[in-house]
């Protein structure tokens, strides 16, 4: 039942008036590039997301290679300065068992990729704007406002799989590899530093030019797609990124939750319908995935 709708309303074409994006950081954005970036709330330090896995005092004050293979350790670094910066900005929900339990959420997803082992860190962050944004490494964020959108733990596991499949593909790595900053920062990028990790720090400035870029259309298609394995592959019912594909597209286009997504990025109706095409009948032949509507957490 779920596919036919889903088909027949790609070909009713009834969303096609609604912008939708990679769930990217809209507001969070514009804060980060207006105010210098601090270290989050001590208040919110404990939350599992807000933990990132801190390189070695050595390796922190090392060059970072972007021009040619970029090792591991490096990507973790990116990551982790970005998800500082970003929590600067704006801090984590104060719920501790919501933080925990979309970590496990995550963590179950992450597992199904290729790139298990990265030190994976989820959170939601509070705003009530409609935005996620996965960093390198293994670090994604999505706002309070999407989360309180959602209806089950498949439609969770479907958005978390989609964050999860940037970072496996490393679209937004490629994004910073090809960014005007590089050209500007490489010089700084390729000396040592020492204090903190202000290679990266300089490298990727506060972070607002490289997330204001947006994503190639192509990518956020690449992570429709392997999102929505990732999640079938966990369990859940493969429907649910759909699904909120759908209910995203329903929004008035013109609704200050999404005022900030970025231009760059597909309609709900090309995201659906490249989704349709890619899927097509490959998830007639799985079993029946769950919902797990009963043990979804419910923000109070």
């Amino acid at each position: 039942m779920k596919k036919q709708a889903f088909i027949l309303a790609i070909a009713l074409g009834v969303y096609s008036t609604a912008s939708s994006g990679g769930f990217n950081l809209g507001k969070m954005i514009e804060a980060m590039g207006q105010k210098p970036a601090k270290p989050p709330a001590e208040s919110t330090q404990t939350a599992p997301a807000q933990q990132p896995a801190a390189a070695g005092a050595q390796g922190q004050t090392s060059p970072i290679n972007l021009f040619g293979k970029t090792s591991t350790e490096d990507e973790i670094r990116i990551g982790k300065q970005i998800a500082g910066n970003l929590l600067g900005a704006a801090p984590l929900v104060k719920d501790d068992m919501l933080q925990q339990y979309v970590n496990s959420v995550g963590r179950w997803v992450a597992l199904q990729s290729n790139r298990p082992d990265l030190p994976w860190k989820f959170g939601v962050i509070e705003s009530e704007d409609i935005n996620a944004f996965a960093a390198p490494g293994g670090y994604v964020f999505f706002t309070k406002g999407l989360y309180k959108r959602l209806n089950n733990e498949a439609e969770l596991a479907g958005v978390l799989g989609h964050e999860v499949a940037h970072v496996t593909k490393k679209h937004h790595l490629d994004l910073l590899r090809k960014s005007s900053l590089i050209g500007a920062l490489a010089q700084a990028a390729s000396k040592e530093f020492k204090g903190g990790d202000q290679t990266v720090q300089n490298l990727i400035g506060n972070g607002a030019e490289m997330l204001a870029r947006g994503l190639d259309k192509e990518a956020e298609f690449e992570a429709d797609r392997i999102g929505a394995v990732f999640a079938a592959r966990a369990g859940y019912d493969a429907w649910g990124l759909p699904t909120v594909l759908q209910d995203m597209a329903t929004l008035n286009a013109s609704d200050n939750r999404l005022a900030l997504l970025y231009k760059t990025h597909p309609t709900a109706a090309d995201r659906l319908a490249r989704l349709g095409d890619a899927v097509s009948d490959r998830f007639d032949g799985l079993a029946a995935g769950k919902e797990f509507a009963d043990r979804f957490y419910r923000i109070r």
